[in-house]
């Protein structure tokens, strides 16, 4: 199961309590739905918990059903939940204060959601029917879709209202209300019922910030293994050159001896180099004997080409 299919199963586990939330959440499950029109109500959705849940919510705030609702073939393939017998047609249309003939174009009718909680509801249902979230091993998105503008408009509004704010964008001829803060979807799931689910995300991120803590610092120390090595190496090439040429004896007694340390610890670093001195120096110390003994090295090899 997806992650944004158990959002959906968490918010489908209870019917809102009272009458005018579950008017509010057919409202929204109908406006970002398929198609809602005088002639037809089409609702498409692959969601299993849709299918017993959508009825239910329909009967308890209308007192009838859908008058069809098509078997899925494939487990991904999804269900149409139809309306077409004119009464009950009528009756939501005149729940909602839907008259085609006066307004052709739907908009959000916000007579029907006075109260905070009915327009939490509305959401609700928004996004059982049009609306997505991003698993969050791969990203943060929650969006909400339709095909209506001016829905997406005015259900904008409606969210500023309850303090969310949603970018818009259009998709060929789907309207989106989208968020890409993790912060702002966590706190939108818990509003909408999905608490666990808010939950899970957060524990995800979490998860994920650690894990990215922590390959930023192996891959930094990685880098810096490299660059020793790459040190040691070009040190050890040049103490090799000077012995060919000169025993080290252009070198002053106190390189001498880091030189040898050198030779006989090639894998340790400065600061090991440092403790094996007899008495110990610094680090400081050794990187400065250390770029002498480079620069001697680099003269002798100017010297003969």
């Amino acid at each position: 199961m997806s992650f944004s299919s158990r959002v959906k199963a968490e918010m489908c586990r209870d019917l809102p309590s009272s009458r005018c939330c579950c008017t509010s959440m057919c409202y929204g499950m109908l406006l970002y739905g398929s198609v809602f029109t005088s002639r037809e109500i089409r609702i498409i959705s692959a969601s299993d918990e849709l299918y017993s849940f959508m009825p239910r919510l329909f009967r308890r705030t209308f007192g009838f059903g859908f008058d069809s609702i098509s078997e899925k073939k494939t487990q991904n393939s999804r269900r149409s939940y139809v309306i077409r017998d004119p009464e009950k047609l009528s009756a939501i249309c005149e729940r909602f204060g839907y008259d085609p003939e006066r307004m052709p174009v739907l908009h959000v009718n916000l007579g029907v959601l006075e109260e905070d909680h009915c327009r939490v509801s509305f959401l609700r249902g928004a996004f059982l029917t049009g609306g997505s979230v991003t698993d969050p091993e791969r990203g943060y998105h929650l969006e909400l879709a339709t095909d209506h503008a001016s829905v997406v408009r005015e259900t904008n509004a409606l969210l500023g209202e309850l303090g969310f704010y949603a970018r818009e964008a259009a998709r060929k001829n789907t309207h989106l209300l989208y968020f890409k803060q993790s912060s702002v979807i966590e706190d939108l799931l818990t509003l909408l019922g999905a608490a666990v689910s808010s939950m899970d995300l957060m524990s995800a991120k979490i998860e994920k910030g650690m894990t990215n803590t922590v390959n930023r610092k192996v891959n930094c120390d990685a880098a810096n293994v490299r660059k020793a090595v790459d040190a040691a190496q070009s040190q050890l090439h040049a103490i090799r050159l000077i012995m060919e040429r000169s025993e080290l004896t252009v070198l002053p007694e106190n390189e001498r001896a880091t030189a040898r340390l050198r030779l006989e610890h090639p894998s340790e670093t400065t600061s090991e180099l440092a403790k094996l001195h007899d008495p110990p120096v610094s680090k400081s110390c050794v990187n400065h004997r250390l770029r002498n003994i480079l620069a001697v090295a680099a003269e002798l090899e100017n010297q003969e080409s």
